[in-house]
């Protein structure tokens, strides 16, 4: 089998655990391009949330892809187009945000250079290593600036990619179905995340996002490697030619995956692209 595509999940994959690529990791990527291989950047983050790590493995050079939003969006690099892109009805919008609000959870939602949370200083959400100031984390990582609207679902006029809800994994576990129930035929749902529940347009997964991008960039799913450590990389690894599920990775997706390789702290993409690229 020769592989043409790489694609890859971001946060517990590309990046360890201090959100960085390693060099090892780098370089293999580097190579790969260098050998005429796509890659493909396939994550939950926003589209700008991407860019810094687009520019640090040359994909503008390379004709690399980002992927976002769980697949609601599409960007070549190179030409700055737009490959694929599916939003959330405004109707759909309004209502999860309203629903949401009789739930403990942080929703938040980006437009332009904005992300919209209710209170900035509502922020906290409880994990196993600690505290974490969930809405500057996301902010960060998306490079949005911040505003507080008391009600997203009046203010919301725009389209979304996705609304992402931020809450303590046990409140999430406990609640997720009781969140998604009222939309179930006009939402996808899932965790990209223990504390990220999000909600995208029906259908949307990275697989199909890669499905709709493939045959415009001339290769074919059995060309394809995909890694993940998610429930939102399920459908990309059991697309791809051929599924990689990080040392890291949820128990489900190890179980569907074509091969198992080292954590993301591990240069775990690294040790299966020297093995299928040699």
């Amino acid at each position: 089998m020769t592989i043409k595509a790489i694609a890859m999940d971001m946060d517990g994959t590309l990046l360890n655990d201090e959100k960085m690529i390693t060099e090892k990791t780098k370089a293999a990527l580097v190579e790969a391009q260098k050998q005429g291989i796509k890659v493909i950047l396939a994550s939950g983050r926003p589209t700008p949330g991407l860019f810094k790590y687009a520019e640090e493995l040359a994909l503008e050079n390379y004709d690399g892809i980002g992927l976002s939003f769980n697949g609601a969006h599409v960007l070549d690099y190179q030409t700055n187009e737009v490959l694929f892109e599916q939003t959330l009805s405004l109707d759909a919008s309004k209502a999860i945000l309203e629903h949401l609000k009789t739930f403990d959870v942080k929703p938040m939602i980006c437009h332009q250079n904005y992300m919209y949370v209710n209170d900035v200083y509502d922020n906290t959400v409880h994990l196993p290593h600690g505290e974490t100031n969930i809405i500057e984390y996301e902010a960060r990582a998306g490079s949005y600036k911040l505003c507080e609207i008391n009600d997203l679902a009046g203010f919301c006029d725009f389209p979304l990619h996705k609304i992402l809800v931020a809450a303590d994994p046990d409140y999430l576990k406990q609640h997720y179905k009781e969140m998604m129930q009222p939309f179930e035929a006009q939402v996808s749902a899932l965790f990209s995340a223990p504390f990220y529940f999000e909600f995208t347009d029906v259908g949307i997964t990275k697989a199909k996002a890669i499905t709709a991008i493939l045959p415009k960039l001339g290769l074919e799913k059995e060309e394809l490697i995909a890694f993940g450590d998610g429930q939102n990389d399920q459908a990309m690894v059991e697309y791809a030619g051929v599924g990689v599920a990080m040392g890291n990775a949820t128990d489900d997706l190890k179980q569907t995956a074509d091969e198992i390789t080292l954590t993301n702290n591990e240069d775990g993409i690294a040790h299966i692209l020297e093995k299928y690229l040699a």
